[in-house]
């Protein structure tokens, strides 16, 4: 009998699989195909201090093995999130959620943490300092070790839950970013966000995105992905969730042995609905088919 219990610090989920920001909703859709139970924690869509529309279309393009997405941060707003989406979810997941948060000033990050840190089923807060898609937030706080450190400390400073901080791979050295996160308190790191990316539309010689450029996502972003969750494995000590690409528990298999304690799983999601479930559901045959009880014991293992 294979575990797949793993533990992010003081939490224990019952798998490593997480449906991954941005592309799960708040759950409400996929609890009507499946019970959510399944799954190990989910991240919910990102929240920022006010509503955002997003960015104008087109938001979405596909490419060769992957997909491009500039949806921008498109979200309720932080009152709505916490009394209405968040509780909403309590009602199909028992398990502990993953908040992840977003700001375009770093009292913006602080206020979603403090509101964050009153619900009782979130359980981690995932810190978005890598979003490519949106001008004056996100990834322009995560590019820059002082910038993210900044961040780190304040959203510290404002919960007693744990803090995840969500790393950009569209920087030249990813680990000083994560070491500089560590320093500054971070309880643990989550990489990486899509790379930053677009398309041109051959009829309109105009590139197809309306914010021109986007984040790249899917299979093609994997062997970069297990790259950085490496990299970062050996710069730090605290834990890592890595994504980018998953989408079989193979891939999870050979994450986790890259240096993740778990995995969240995006743009398979989009591509099918069921992907999560399923890849949680094959996990415990992956494991045995490749002589391993306890996942716990395979993280770093390629080291």
């Amino acid at each position: 009998m294979v575990s797949t219990e793993v533990r992010l610090g003081g939490v224990t989920l019952k798998n490593p699989i997480i449906p991954a920001s941005g592309c799960f909703g708040f759950g409400r859709e996929f609890a009507e195909l499946y019970d959510l139970n399944c799954l190990g924690s989910i991240a919910v869509k990102g929240t920022t201090v006010d509503p955002r529309f997003g960015n104008p279309g087109v938001r979405i393009a596909e490419t060769a093995s992957g997909m491009l997405n500039a949806v921008g941060l498109q979200n309720p707003g932080l009152d709505a999130v916490v009394s209405g989406e968040l509780p909403e979810l309590a009602k199909h997941f028992d398990g502990p959620v993953l908040a992840n948060i977003s700001g375009f000033s770093v009292d913006e990050y602080v206020r979603c943490a403090e509101a964050m840190d009153k619900v009782p089923n979130v359980g981690i807060l995932e810190v978005n300092v890598s979003c490519p898609n949106v001008h004056g937030g996100g990834m322009a706080f995560g590019t820059d070790p002082k910038c993210a450190a900044e961040v780190t400390k304040a959203v510290k400073s404002a919960t007693g839950k744990p803090v995840y901080i969500k790393l950009s791979p569209n920087v030249t050295d990813i680990a000083s970013i994560a070491r500089a996160c560590e320093d500054a308190g971070a309880d643990g790191l989550c990489l990486i966000n899509t790379l930053l990316a677009m398309r041109i539309d051959l009829k309109t010689k105009k590139p197809l995105l309306g914010n021109t450029f986007g984040g790249l996502s899917g299979p093609a972003v994997f062997p970069v992905a297990l790259r950085m969750v490496w990299q970062v494995y050996e710069a730090v000590k605290i834990p890592i969730i890595g994504m980018g690409g998953i989408s079989s528990a193979e891939d999870v298999l050979e994450m986790m042995l890259a240096g993740a304690a778990a995995v969240e799983i995006g743009a398979a999601n989009l591509k099918d609905p069921f992907a999560s479930q399923e890849i949680a559901s094959d996990l415990p045959r992956a494991m045995a088919a490749h002589g391993i009880e306890n996942l716990v014991d395979i993280i770093g293992g390629a080291h």
